[in-house]
């Protein structure tokens, strides 16, 4: 029980109890020799006391009434030591999973109820298939008394059936071989009137919040820092449906918690000066928080999926592992061998190796050295993150290195495999043979495209050339003969300056 302040949790707060089981014989024996061990006689008197608040032959909700009952019942103190050791008492509970623990805030008395939600005991099978469970009851009595407390709750098969196991026949009838039900007329009254008085959990009660869960204004107040500079805006919100709504929304549509939106809300700019939400920027910095934790989780699941390699590579070497069976290639499913590995395998070997072999394994025989760093990043991304099985990354390797060799990209990057792995996974690319089929499909388009361009090119080229010709028509120029001018006579050039003087004296007049 998370209690910061003691004055939120007094003997004066209103609570009740929330229970859908009944506590059965089996039950009982497990909370006095196997729980009280664990968390205590007073932990399991509490969990006996608020068991009780609901009668015995019923489930569901307790009448609400002051916790100073509860304080009077264990004999503790209605004061801040006996808050202290009731808080502690309900801790022990919550770790041993029997009890929940949620907070309701009343905006109408500004006042907190709580709610105990039990949970009911283990059955013995299942509390010592509980490891942590198991490991703390043998750090409080010991070994040896574990395994007696075991052989109390369990009987043992007879003799005449031991070892009968692989013999066991099921011959049970089921339900629709005894009883028959008229499927045809439904009664709507019915269901509905038992919809209706049925005990309905109120889903924001619960301490873990489902995805359809709404965050309430309670929930933000109590983890909000009261030195902050946007508090007064927070604390309008109470009155704002509106602006509980907007929050919902960017909570839901960005995957974030009451913690998340708490952090949010204390950012710059993201209240107008009048202290209404600017849904822009809570949207703009959601987005970011959202991408940041996409991007440690996809680092998370790296770095377990390296430390589960590790680990199963160790145990490999002290327990002889079966190798899978090889899957074979259908004929029309054949890929074309590359060009630097048609004098190492021909094309059944090679379409094996994509088929049966990791991406990891098939990536070091394209490279005579090591893989580079940024390749295998890229590829583990889309085996760990994009969960694509290793055969369909094959053949997006396959694709890729053809694409190169072949001289129609000249260099790959990482958004344009990115690009390649999310169409895959949204056409639901799952299988070798639908790999096979995409990267063909992909071919011919890139194909048709390149036909199309080259058409439209040799088109436009032919057009501007027409254009050229109407516009520029071809002007002959006279070409010059390899022949020398005659030289002009002295009686010739003297006639030509009598006229030129002529013409002169004519244009004065």
């Amino acid at each position: 029980m998370r209690i910061n302040n003691m004055l939120h949790f007094t003997e004066n707060h209103r609570y009740c109890v929330y229970r859908d089981f009944s506590l059965s014989p089996v039950d009982d024996k497990m909370l006095g020799l196997i729980y009280q061990p664990m968390i205590g006689a007073v932990a399991v008197a509490l969990y006996r006391l608020l068991a009780e608040q609901v009668p015995i032959d019923q489930i569901g909700y307790s009448a609400i009434e002051q916790q100073r009952s509860l304080f009077l019942t264990l004999g503790l103190e209605p004061g801040e030591r006996g808050r202290s050791v009731l808080v502690q008492q309900a801790s022990k509970l919550e770790a041993v999973g029997l009890l929940q623990t949620s907070r309701l805030y009343i905006p109408d008395s500004d006042d907190y109820l709580y709610e105990y939600e039990l949970q009911a005991p283990l059955s013995p099978g299942e509390f010592f298939r509980t490891q942590h469970l198991t490991l703390l009851l043998r750090d409080k009595i010991g070994k040896f008394a574990v395994l007696s407390l075991q052989e109390r709750f369990f009987c043992v098969e007879p003799g005449d059936m031991y070892g009968l196991t692989y013999n066991k026949e099921n011959i049970s009838l089921p339900f629709y071989e005894i009883f028959e039900l008229n499927a045809h007329s439904i009664d709507y009254e019915l269901e509905q009137a038992i919809a209706e008085t049925a005990i309905a959990r109120q889903p924001a009660m619960k301490v873990g919040l489902d995805e359809e869960d709404k965050i309430n204004y309670a929930d933000i107040i109590i983890r909000y820092p009261r030195d902050s500079m946007n508090r007064a805006f927070v604390e309008k919100l109470r009155f704002d449906p509106e602006g509980m709504g907007i929050l919902n929304y960017v909570a839901r549509k960005y995957e974030l918690n009451v913690q998340d939106v708490c952090r949010l809300l204390d950012e710059d700019d993201v209240f107008d000066p009048a202290g209404g939400l600017i849904l822009d920027e809570l949207q703009h910095k959601a987005n970011l928080h959202f991408r940041q934790g996409k991007r440690r989780k996809e680092g998370r699941e790296i770095a377990y999926a390296k430390a589960a390699a590790v680990h199963a590579e160790s145990g490999a070497g002290q327990t002889a592992a079966s190798h899978p069976e090889e899957v074979a290639v259908q004929m029309e499913f054949y890929v074309e061998v590359p060009l630097q590995f048609q004098s190492k395998c021909d094309a059944h070997q090679y379409n094996m190796m994509l088929r049966n072999e990791p991406y990891t394994r098939l990536l070091k025989t394209f490279f005579p050295g090591s893989v580079p760093d940024n390749l295998l990043d890229i590829f583990e991304k889309i085996d760990l993150n994009y969960k694509l099985p290793d055969e369909v990354i094959n053949v997006l390797i396959h694709y890729l290195m053809t694409l190169l060799t072949s001289g129609k990209e000249q260099r790959i990057n990482r958004n344009f495999i990115d690009a390649i792995a999310s169409n895959m996974l949204m056409k639901q690319i799952d299988s070798y043979e639908k790999a096979v089929q995409y990267i063909r499909d992909q071919a011919s388009l890139k194909d048709k495209l390149s036909t199309q361009q080259d058409k439209s090119r040799d088109s436009r080229s032919r057009s501007y050339a027409s254009r050229n010709a109407k516009a520029k028509p071809e002007i002959p120029i006279v070409e010059r003969t390899g022949e020398s001018p005659q030289a002009v006579s002295e009686e010739e050039y003297a006639e030509l300056l009598k006229m030129a003087e002529q013409m002169k004296a004519h244009k004065k007049r």
